[in-house]
């Protein structure tokens, strides 16, 4: 929009017709600068959410490390401080290093020949002393071929031929044994290496290439073998007391899918489907039946499972409070991350010798919380929806800000907020998920999918 200034001449026109045309003239520039302004104003809305929304990443927000980008900085800003822990190994890190056996696989004597001085042989001089040293070295390995054979008798009273019986696990004329199976599943599974570069493993070290096929068949034969314990695992972990819960996608033959973790601080299960939502959860078999806390990242669908209880990360509020003070400038942020974790650090000393914090600590932590969220609310009044005429709309619901919407999960979710504060039982946060769903995430970035 373009102000339309009147020119030496109209101004001069609206003073030869006298007052009313001169005010009628102004104001029209006047309203052409208010609605300028208005203009300006909503363009700068939009400017500062495209630059929030360009300045989210892993570190101040809930999107994974994945979508930062090469573009950004790829050093992670921890929310921890510093001189936290020491340089080194921290206490109760257990060392290891190379200590001699008392008896070896294989011992080498290297004996003197002769005097080192005057040349005399040493052959049957007796031994005085003997200086030992170990080497811990791997043997030259190969594929062994073992052939089993059944054998045919016939019977001297009857004349029946009698076949020896073949073991259970030996079916086929030539096949691969559970040695080769094993660690086939074990490479690509426990160390993320993709199928076809465990065939070369194979190959370089063992001289025998086994055919990608027969590698992806041995991680199916596995999924069989420990189908009883995956259901031992589900079992126990819907009678736990504290569930970490989290979802994350995943590439399965080039179609996205969705990893699903159900965990505690012993047991995990993963849950691989098309869908995110309920559909998926409920295959899955574990929260249809839980009944403790459930720790999540406030994503809605976990709040449909009304029997169990509820406790939210903190991590993430953690991040999305820093983003909002460095990104719109707002101390309530400041003041809710320091309370968050002043009341941390105050659990884990307290932990240290009672099960719990005084009401007394709770009541007044709490306080400071409401008054915390309070300023925010203030600072961040709710924005009723309006058409483009500026007027007030009747139906749709209206867009807020990121301040805006995170003071209201923290005010109406107080008390999952602040679980951790009234039960040592459930953590800060929920890293325990994290972590159990980032080592698949490093395996699909190893292999490029599943």
């Amino acid at each position: 929009m373009n102000i339309q200034i009147p020119s030496h001449d109209e101004i001069q026109a609206a003073f030869k017709r006298g007052e009313t045309d001169i005010v009628a003239l102004f104001a029209k520039m006047s309203q052409q600068i208010v609605e300028l302004a208005e203009q300006l104003a909503k363009q700068a809305e939009v400017i500062k959410e495209l630059q929030a929304k360009a300045a989210k990443n892993s570190r101040n927000s809930g999107k994974p490390p994945s979508s930062d980008g090469y573009g950004k900085v790829n050093k992670t800003e921890s929310l921890r401080k510093s001189g936290e822990r020491s340089n080194g190994g921290q206490p109760g890190h257990t060392g290891s290093t190379l200590n001699a056996v008392e008896t070896p696989d294989h011992t080498v004597s290297h004996d003197p020949t002769c005097c080192n001085f005057c040349r005399t042989s040493l052959d049957d001089v007796e031994v005085v002393q003997v200086e030992e040293r170990q080497v811990y070295d791997i043997p030259a390995m190969k594929i062994e071929v073992t052939a089993h054979r059944a054998t045919v008798k016939k019977c001297p009273g009857c004349g029946t031929e009698n076949k020896g019986d073949f073991p259970e696990t030996v079916t086929q004329p030539v096949q691969y044994g559970q040695g080769v199976k094993t660690w086939a599943a074990y490479f690509n599974n426990q160390h993320f290496i993709p199928v076809a570069r465990t065939a070369q493993i194979f190959k370089d070290l063992l001289g025998h290439a086994s055919s990608e096929a027969t590698l992806l068949k041995a991680n199916q034969e596995l999924v069989e073998l420990i189908e009883p314990s995956r259901l031992a695992v589900k079992a126990q972990l819907q009678q736990a007391e504290v569930l970490h819960v989290d979802e994350t996608g995943l590439r399965v033959k080039s179609k996205l899918h969705w990893l699903h973790a159900a965990s505690t601080d012993k047991l995990t299960d993963y849950t691989v489907h098309s869908k995110r939502g309920k559909e998926a959860m409920t295959e899955a078999g574990i929260l249809e039946n839980f009944t403790g806390r459930m720790v999540h990242d406030h994503w809605k669908v976990y709040f449909t499972y009304e029997q169990s209880e509820h406790g939210l990360c903190n991590a993430h509020h953690l991040r999305e409070l820093n983003f909002i003070e460095k990104q719109y400038q707002q101390p309530w942020a400041v003041d809710m991350a320091v309370l968050l974790l002043e009341i941390k650090d105050e659990v884990e000393k307290t932990a240290l010798e009672t099960a719990y914090l005084s009401p007394r600590t709770c009541e007044l932590f709490a306080h400071r919380y409401d008054a915390v969220v309070n300023q925010g609310l203030e600072d961040n009044p709710y924005s009723a929806p309006q058409n483009k005429e500026g007027q007030a709309k009747k139906r749709g619901r209206p867009k807020q800000t990121p301040a805006y919407n995170l003071l209201i999960r923290l005010k109406d979710f107080k008390p999952e907020t602040l679980a951790f504060m009234y039960d040592f039982r459930v953590p800060f946060d929920n890293n325990q998920a994290e972590r159990d769903i980032r080592m698949v995430k490093v395996k699909q970035k190893v292999s490029g999918g599943f």
